[in-house]
């Protein structure tokens, strides 16, 4: 026997003190005991039967323990004195069960017998058993039985659990399908609703949730207008190829309402926007998948880039398998997401060669590239003005701006700036740089551009391996107020820097490693103070790397290179940067070393491999 012993003291001293002692068997020891008398029908008062089958019980404990009996057993209720109560509703091994579980505190369940159990203890309104079935349903949820446990939580209005039965069909979704489509077709209204209506259903092509939408209400139609249409609007008609949007609208008489036809004719609409598709988008042309980091590009050697797109989930950290091939091999691109598209922009082109670089041609690039990862297809957009590498693009409220840069031919820097007008598809001029410049660095803070560093005129390219040049490199620091369309110079950066980064992350902007940099410092800036601050270094010195800001604030780098012994070394690693906790690790590997890589974040139809 286990005590608890609190000692309360009496105010008054002429009182003696007393203690109050808690037996922690004396509980387990009654319904024990309560639980032996039941079984020898001893002092049982009353029998319940279900299904033709007599459990006789003590109407005290039932009272006390379900809402039901103590109503049942009140002084106004007509069965507070019968002898026998009929529970016709229930079955005798729900019934069974939940007497169990009242008399010992231990229920008994399995999938086979949770719906009996639910319906008993809800019946009863034994709500201690219900929340221990809820718990059950949340601890063996998965594909195999989502959309059973999906019916069931339904069924008995348990919120929590169909809630999260909802989730869980829409991540396996891609499963289900293939191995347990016959479940789907049985889903409850609400819960295909609640599923249709997800943002995330990864794997899964919008055409296949469709063909499962009209599947299931030719299963179990036909239905009033009403809930039809509130079914089938939850389809992303946007997403569909229109050859096939064609097709839907005699595909199912449901899918004929003026409602649906209205979307229908939508997301045609949508597919014939061309360029301005970015910045029209809805819910009904956004992918249901989560946001990825696609790196575009790199390869083993700086000179020579593979045209390739590899994906990594910061999830799971882990890589994935991807179709996405650039159209051309392209050194040092900018790349940029809009509406859910990735921009791959200027750069060098390599063509005429091999991975022997020694028959490999090199030209400056004023070719803009969009992938549409809706139907992984890649559309050439209207060009630059400007032929442009080693050179930056932002985007403010959905306008591209390409900023300075570098003509791979006469090594001339550039001061303009362009941007690309999406309603129209073309590219218009902007107010350009103070100072031609490339090799520079930019990012978006609260729609105002940043531009910092890098090499003004003829000085050197960012392929020169001189370590002696950086004393032409800046410290320069540029705002760029798209109200007042001015660039102003804010507090320079503590470091030069060329071919860096800068990123954003919790209104502050972060400097990372550039080429040339003999330590390994990083920074921090703050706009309202306008102050630079340094923070924790890299624990080796980092160039040619992708970067990406998450929306968690950390900063993602991926690979790069660096030098050994005055040799350069390709980089496998995958580095985050807390930057509220100012720490640097190591959360992943790249499939192999590659630098010269450019990041983007977007949402990706993939694979796991």
């Amino acid at each position: 026997m286990g005590f608890n012993s609190p000692i309360l003291r009496s105010p008054h001293f002429c009182m003696d003190t007393y203690s109050l002692l808690y037996s922690s068997s004396h509980r387990t020891g009654l319904l024990s005991g309560l639980q032996r008398l039941r079984a020898q029908r001893k002092m049982c008062d009353v029998v319940l039967e279900a299904g033709g089958v007599s459990f006789p019980c003590h109407r005290a404990l039932l009272a006390s323990s379900s809402d039901y009996f103590w109503a049942l057993f009140g002084e106004t209720a007509a069965e507070r004195l019968a002898s026998t109560i009929s529970l016709s509703a229930l079955t005798p091994e729900g019934l069974e069960t939940i007497l169990d579980f009242l008399y010992s505190g231990w229920l008994s369940v399995s999938l086979a017998t949770l719906p009996a159990v639910l319906e008993a203890a809800r019946y009863l309104q034994v709500e201690t058993a219900v929340s221990i079935c809820e718990r059950f349903m949340a601890d063996c949820l998965k594909a195999e039985n989502c959309c059973c446990y999906a019916n069931l939580a339904e069924r008995f209005a348990l919120v929590n659990s169909l809630e999260t039965a909802n989730q869980t069909i829409a991540m396996e979704m891609n499963v289900l399908l293939l191995n347990h489509r016959n479940d789907l077709l049985e889903l409850n209204f609400e819960s295909l609703m609640a599923v249709l209506d997800a943002d995330e259903i990864p794997g899964v092509q919008e055409a296949e949730l469709t063909k499962l939408a009209l599947d299931w209400l030719d299963r179990n139609g036909p239905l009033p207008l009403l809930k039809s249409n509130l079914l089938l609007s939850r389809l992303r008609f946007g997403l569909i190829e229109p050859s096939e949007l064609n097709n839907l609208g005699h595909a199912h008489t449901a899918m004929t309402t003026p409602l649906i036809r209205s979307q229908l004719t939508r997301a045609l609409e949508y597919h014939r926007m061309g360029s301005a598709q970015p910045i029209t988008q809805s819910k009904q042309s956004t992918l249901r998948e989560p946001a990825v980091v696609l790196l575009v590009g790199g390869g083993a050697s700086a000179d020579w880039p593979e045209q390739q797109v590899q994906v990594f989930d910061p999830r799971s950290r882990k890589f994935l398998s991807s179709s996405c091939v650039p159209p051309v091999r392209l050194r040092y691109p900018c790349v940029c997401s809009v509406g859910g598209f990735l921009f791959v922009i200027g750069g060098e082109e390599i063509t005429n060669g091999d991975e022997d670089e020694k028959t490999s041609s090199a030209k400056t690039s004023n070719q803009v590239w969009r992938y549409d990862p809706r139907f992984t297809c890649w559309m050439q957009e209207e060009s630059m003005l400007d032929r442009r590498a080693q050179f930056t693009c932002c985007v403010v409220e959905s306008i591209v701006y390409a900023i300075g840069g570098q003509h791979l031919d006469t090594h001339s820097s550039l001061a303009s700036v362009e941007y690309y007008d999406m309603v129209v598809g073309s590219w218009r001029r902007g107010a350009g740089l103070p100072r031609p410049l490339h090799g520079h660095a930019s990012t978006v803070l609260d729609n105002n551009i940043y531009v910092s560093g890098g090499l003004s005129g003829n000085q050197a390219s960012i392929h020169g391996n001189s370590q002696n040049e950086n004393r032409e490199i800046s410290k320069e620091f540029l705002f760029w107020n798209l109200k007042e369309k001015v660039w102003v110079k804010r507090a320079p950066m503590s470091v030069a820097r060329f071919g860096h980064r800068l990123a954003t992350a919790h209104g502050y902007i972060y400097a990372l490693l550039g080429m040339y940099e003999p330590f390994c410092d990083i920074e921090r800036y703050d706009p309202q103070s306008d102050l630079w601050t340094r923070l924790r270094p890299l624990v080796t010195s980092a160039f040619h790397y992708g970067v990406i800001s998450m929306s968690s604030g950390n900063l993602l780098v991926f690979g790069g290179q660096r030098w050994s012994d005055g040799q350069e070394v390709i980089i496998r690693s995958v580095l985050e940067y807390d930057t509220k906790r100012d720490r640097w690790k190591e959360i992943s590997q790249l499939p192999r070393p590659l630098t010269g890589i450019e990041c983007a974040l977007l949402p990706l139809l993939v694979n796991k491999i």
